[in-house]
C-alpha cells in the first residue's frame, strides 16, 4: 500500500507516494504526468458527476469514479478514483478514455437540451 506523507490541501489529500505514482502513469495530451494537485478543479466543475464504484468499495469504504472537466493545457475531461471520509481523499486521476468523454459530453448535452 503507498503511503509516503499524508498531503492535505483543503477538504482533499491523497499519499505523496501514491502521486508520484500516478505522476509516472498518466499522461496528459503534452505528455506530462498528472497530479492530484493539478486535477483539483475537477471537483469544481458544476457538471462534475460521480459514479459509485461497485467493484472496489466494500464495507470499509466506499469508492467513487468522477468525471469531470479540468481547464489545463493538455486536459480536458478527466476521471478521478476517491474516497470521501471528513476530506475527499484522491487514489486516482487520468485523462478520461473516449468512452467516459463521450459519457460526460452526452450527459451536458441532456442537461443542455432540456433547458
Amino acid at each position: 500500500m503507498p503511503k509516503g506523507e499524508l498531503v492535505v490541501c483543503g477538504k482533499f489529500e491523497w499519499w505523496s507516494e501514491k502521486d508520484e505514482t500516478n505522476i509516472d502513469k498518466h499522461k496528459d495530451a503534452n505528455n506530462i504526468g498528472i497530479s492530484f494537485r493539478d486535477i483539483l478543479p475537477v471537483f469544481d466543475d458544476p457538471y462534475f458527476f460521480e459514479i459509485y464504484d461497485t467493484n472496489h468499495s466494500d464495507e470499509k469504504q466506499d469508492r467513487y469514479n468522477g468525471l469531470g472537466y479540468v481547464e489545463k493545457a493538455g486536459l480536458s475531461v478527466v476521471q478521478v478514483v476517491y474516497t470521501e471520509t471528513g476530506r475527499t481523499h484522491i487514489i486516482s486521476a487520468r485523462p478520461a478514455t473516449s468512452q467516459e468523454r463521450k459519457m460526460y459530453y452526452d450527459r451536458l448535452r441532456k442537461i443542455y437540451s432540456e433547458m
